[in-house]
C-alpha cells in the first residue's frame, strides 16, 4: 500500500483519512471566517451606536431658535446722551438699561401680564445675550435712539430646547425650568409667527459663555489651529532631520541602538506623562504663560515627535538603496543624495506620518489640562501667548457643564471635531496614493 502511494501520490489525497483532515481544516478556516466577520460586525454595531448617538444629540446645536419683538429705543433709556461731550457718549451707550427694551418690547405683546414674577417669567423667554446684540447695534448706529426696529433676538437656551422637543410638555412643572404660562406664551408667540429655527451661525462665530445659546467653538478652533501651528513648526524640522540622521549618518553602535530603543519607547508613553512633562518644564521652569497655545503646542510637540521620527525613518528606508547607489556613480555627496534624491521620495511618506500625527495632536486633552488650557476663556485668541482652550478640551467642559443646552453643544463640537479629524486622514490618504511610488 505505501509503495502504491509513493508511485501514485494521487491515491494518498484521496484517502479517506487526508479526505476527513481537508474538510476538518475548511470547517475551521470556515469558522475562523465567520468569526471575524462576526467581530467586524460588533465594531461596526458599536460605531455605528456611538456616531448615532452623538449625531443624534448633537445636530439641533446647529440650529437655534429666535424670537421676533418690537424694540422701541426710547429715548428715555439714553437720557443725558445728546448734551454728553464726545468722548462720554460709548460710555453711557455701554451704560443704557437694554434689559427694559426688551422688557417693554415683551409687556406690549402681553400688557395684561403686570405682577413682577409673571413679567421676569415672560422676561426670561429672551436671551440675556440680546441685550448685548441690542448695545451693539446701538452703539454701531446711534441713529437707532427714537426709532422701533422688528428684530429678531435669541431665545433662552430653556426655550430652544422646548421647540426642538427636547423638553417635553407632559412633564411635571417641578421637572422642567419652563413654568405653564411660560409654554403658553411661547405656543402664542409660535402661533402669531414671532417664533422661528434658523441657522446657529453664533455656534461657529463666538466663542465659549456660560449661557449655552450663546456659546460657541470659534475661540477653540482659533486656540487648536494656534496650538497645531506651534507643533507643526517644531515637529516637522526636528523629526524629520532626527530621522535623515539615523538612517543616513549615523553610525550603528550601542548609542544610536540606545536612542532608536527611546524613540520607540515614548512613542508609546500616555499622553498625560508629556503634560506632567509640559507642566514641569515650560510652565514650572521657564515660567510661560499658562493655558497659551504657545505651551500648548511645546508640549503636544513633544508627545507627536517620536511618531514622526518613525514614520519619516520608515518614509526612508522604502527607498530602495539603488537609487542611493546610482546617485553616488554620478559623483553626489552623501548630502546630496539625501537632499536632492531620497529626501523628495519619501516626502510623501513623510508627510503622511506627519498629519497622522498632527491629526493625533489635535484629538488630545490630557495633556492640555495639566498645562492649564482648560480655564474659561470668553475671547478668542490672537496670538500665541493669549489665553485660549482647545476643541477637545471645550468638548470637556461642556460636557461637564449643568445645564441641559450643552449636551447638544457637546454632541455638535464633537461633530465638527471628527470632521477636522476626518479631513485630516483622508488628505494623508490622498497624499499617499497620489505620490506614493512603487519599486
Amino acid at each position: 500500500m505505501t509503495e502504491r502511494s509513493e508511485a501514485n501520490p494521487g491515491a494518498r489525497w484521496a484517502s479517506p483519512a487526508m479526505q476527513d483532515h481537508l474538510r476538518r481544516r475548511h470547517r475551521a478556516e470556515r469558522r475562523f471566517r465567520r468569526a471575524g466577520a462576526i467581530a467586524i460586525g460588533f465594531a461596526l454595531l458599536g460605531l455605528a451606536t456611538l456616531l448615532g448617538s452623538v449625531v443624534a444629540n448633537g445636530w439641533s446645536a446647529f440650529r437655534t431658535t429666535e424670537i421676533r419683538l418690537d424694540v422701541s429705543f426710547d429715548p428715555a433709556l439714553f437720557a443725558g446722551l445728546a448734551e454728553a461731550p464726545p468722548g462720554e457718549r460709548d460710555a453711557l451707550l455701554a451704560g443704557a438699561d437694554y434689559a427694559a427694551l426688551v422688557r417693554n418690547a415683551l409687556r406690549a405683546l402681553f400688557p395684561a401680564i403686570e405682577g413682577r414674577q409673571e413679567l421676569r417669567e415672560l422676561t426670561g423667554l429672551v436671551s440675556t445675550g440680546a441685550r448685548e446684540e441690542l448695545r451693539a447695534m446701538v452703539t454701531a448706529d446711534p441713529a437707532l435712539i427714537g426709532a422701533t426696529r422688528a428684530l429678531w433676538l435669541p431665545a433662552d437656551d430653556e426655550v430652544d430646547l422646548y421647540r426642538k422637543g427636547r423638553i417635553s410638555r407632559g412633564v411635571t412643572a417641578g421637572d422642567r425650568h419652563l413654568s405653564d404660562a411660560q409654554l403658553a406664551w411661547i405656543d402664542e408667540l409660535a402661533a402669531s409667527g414671532r417664533v422661528r429655527a434658523t441657522f446657529a451661525s453664533g455656534f461657529f462665530t463666538s466663542g465659549d459663555s456660560r449661557d449655552p445659546e450663546r456659546a460657541g467653538i470659534w475661540g477653540a478652533v482659533v486656540g487648536s489651529f494656534l496650538t497645531l501651528v506651534v507643533t507643526l513648526t517644531l515637529v516637522f524640522p526636528l523629526g524629520v532631520s532626527a530621522a535623515v540622521y539615523l538612517e543616513e549618518f549615523a553610525p550603528k553602535n550601542r548609542l544610536t541602538d540606545l536612542i532608536e530603543v527611546n524613540i520607540n519607547n515614548l512613542a508609546a508613553v500616555p499622553s498625560i506623562v508629556f503634560g506632567l512633562l509640559g507642566l514641569a518644564v515650560f510652565l514650572g521652569f521657564f515660567g510661560l504663560p499658562r493655558s497659551a497655545p504657545l505651551v500648548g503646542g511645546l508640549t503636544l510637540a513633544l508627545m507627536t515627535l517620536p511618531t514622526v521620527i518613525i514614520t519619516a525613518r520608515v518614509a526612508i528606508q522604502a527607498v530602495p538603496p539603488s537609487i542611493r547607489e546610482a546617485a553616488r556613480g554620478l559623483g553626489a555627496s552623501p548630502l546630496q543624495v539625501v537632499s536632492h534624491h531620497v529626501l523628495p521620495l519619501a516626502m510623501p511618506g513623510i508627510l503622511t506620518g506627519t498629519i497622522i500625527g498632527m491629526a493625533r495632536a489635535l484629538g488630545e486633552t490630557a495633556p492640555l489640562l495639566m498645562i492649564g488650557m482648560v480655564a474659561f476663556v470668553v475671547d478668542v485668541p490672537h496670538g500665541i501667548r493669549d489665553a485660549a482652550t482647545a476643541l477637545p478640551v471645550q468638548i470637556f467642559l461642556w460636557a461637564d457643564s449643568a445645564e441641559r443646552a450643552f449636551v447638544e453643544k457637546t454632541s455638535g463640537a464633537i461633530l465638527v471635531l471628527l470632521g477636522f479629524l476626518i479631513a485630516m486622514n483622508g488628505t494623508a490618504i490622498w497624499l499617499r496614493r497620489r505620490f506614493e511610488k512603487r519599486w
